[in-house]
């Protein structure tokens, strides 16, 4: 009888751990914290003139290719807005200094640099234009 009541437990947690990721994750949420602005420099190319969408991939993330393509496709119909991809495993000492978790994670830029928002996991095509929206 315990060993049923286990694992009734651990089904019950795990299905409430993954009902939070999947709520959770894409999700464009203000980051706490201080303002963090990130020059060209950092990023390796130039920021847009409205805004900037800059990505955290690796090579072997399947949504990253996902994400690739819909902050591209936002990026073209925005005129103004620029998009960064950035390899994690390459750039080691920025995904430190910005806490990335996670690919992809998506930061969404002002004209000046400063994170408006942050995602872990791929972001939905209207949550980039809303928050580019706040952005610009």
């Amino acid at each position: 009888m315990t060993g049923w009541v286990v694992c009734g437990a651990v089904l019950v947690l795990a299905s409430a751990f993954g009902l939070l990721r999947a709520h959770r994750d894409g999700r464009l949420r203000v980051k706490d914290g201080a303002a963090v602005r990130l020059t060209a420099a950092d990023l390796g190319g130039e920021l847009g003139d409205r805004a900037t969408l800059v990505q955290f991939s690796t090579a072997f993330c399947q949504p990253c290719r996902a994400t690739r393509r819909v902050l591209a496709e936002v990026s073209g119909m925005v005129e103004g807005v620029a998009h960064v991809e950035i390899d994690a495993e390459s750039r080691l000492d920025l995904v430190r200094r910005l806490d990335i978790l996670r690919t992809p994670t998506v930061l969404v830029l002002d004209a000046t640099g400063r994170v408006i928002r942050r995602a872990a996991g791929q972001p939905r095509r209207a949550d980039v234009v809303a928050a580019l929206g706040e952005a610009v």
